[in-house]
């Protein structure tokens, strides 16, 4: 089944927001484990606008399902990882001043690299996933970087999900059965919602997790954060 790593940097930046503790983050992540998600996932950044380096140590022996941290590789990240060694590491190439994630590694401009940075962290026992845009090609350029999954890009499927969900998830599948043949696991994450998620995990059913984490949050203002996972693993699960 199809698991799901809630991602909770956008509780981490309300916290930043005001100073102090509140919300906790380490509670957060400690309550959405109880409440049934498979996962936590989270994205600091060089700027600390959100999740810190020192929560991703604090984290680390807090959470007890599968732990997933995603990341520029740079050298403190590297360095990071390697310390706290999660479940997962996530090869993500977003730039110092990006405030969000936008685009998949180009894995055959980057290939040398990414393959240094995968055997590192093979090294040490975690599994690496690179972030890639719905490429085929991406997924076998990313077997040759010795990678054990891929996740795929999910904005442009969000984007296209309500004109016509068969064409937007289309380069998806094709991604996902191209990692298949090459024994890669397969993750996607952003933009996936309560609206556009049961049908892209549908048409992907080797799936192994997508990981969301703003329309997640948001929701949860609405509904609260025990209620919204309950639906967001229900939307995993139907048939």
């Amino acid at each position: 089944m199809t698991t799901l790593s809630v991602n909770i940097n956008k509780i981490a930046t309300l916290r930043n927001s005001r100073g102090g503790n509140v919300p906790d983050v380490e509670k957060a992540a400690v309550d959405i484990e109880s409440f049934g998600a498979q996962g936590i996932t989270v994205h600091p950044r060089p700027d600390g606008r959100h999740i810190r380096y020192d929560d991703v140590r604090a984290l680390r022996p807090l959470v007890k399902t599968e732990f997933n941290i995603e990341g520029n590789p740079t050298q403190s990240f590297i360095d990071l990882v390697c310390e706290v060694r999660p479940d997962q590491v996530t090869l993500v190439p977003d730039g110092y001043d990006a405030l969000t994630s936008n685009a998949g590694w180009d894995v055959m401009a980057n290939k040398q690299f990414l393959r240094d940075v995968c055997h590192t962290f093979m090294a040490h026992g975690i599994r690496t996933s690179i972030f890639i845009d719905p490429n085929p090609v991406m997924a076998y350029a990313a077997s040759e970087c010795m990678a054990d999954r891929i996740e795929m890009y999910t904005a442009a499927y969000a984007a296209g999900y309500a004109a016509d969900p068969e064409e937007a998830v289309r380069p998806y599948v094709a991604t996902a059965d191209a990692a298949r043949t090459c024994a890669l696991g397969v993750n996607a994450g952003h933009d996936l919602n309560l609206d556009n998620l049961a049908f892209f995990v549908r048409s992907i059913p080797w799936l192994d997790e997508v990981s969301i984490g703003h329309a997640l949050i948001s929701d949860a203002l609405y509904l609260g954060l025990e209620e919204t996972i309950a639906r967001y693993l229900g939307e995993i699960q139907k048939k």
